[in-house]
């Protein structure tokens, strides 16, 4: 699943998953660690949300992830964060240029 991420990182392409009983689009921004759980962080297009708040940002941990596939067409690139920048991770493994 990492490098299915890994790729969609690099291609810009979209992801669709399903993550806590909700179905997801979204924008895979950076794939890292944090506090020893491997994440990837996200813009969500499309899909829901138990905040019901869609589009927004969002931290997945990989291991709730299941139905993952990489859909059609891409992204334009780097979205502008509100703080102006990532929030950090103890290790980053790939970040959209």
């Amino acid at each position: 699943m990492q490098s299915l991420i890994e790729q969609a990182i690099r291609e810009k392409r979209l992801l669709k998953f399903t993550y806590s009983g909700h179905p997801r689009i979204v924008e895979p921004h950076v794939l890292g660690v944090n506090g020893g759980v491997t994440q990837f962080l996200g813009y969500q297009v499309d899909g829901s949300s138990s905040s019901g708040s869609i589009p927004a940002w969002r931290r997945f941990d990989i291991p709730r992830i299941s139905g993952i596939s990489i859909r059609e067409g891409t992204f334009s690139g780097p979205r502008t964060f509100p703080s102006g920048k990532h929030s950090s991770w103890d290790n980053q493994i790939a970040i959209v240029s």
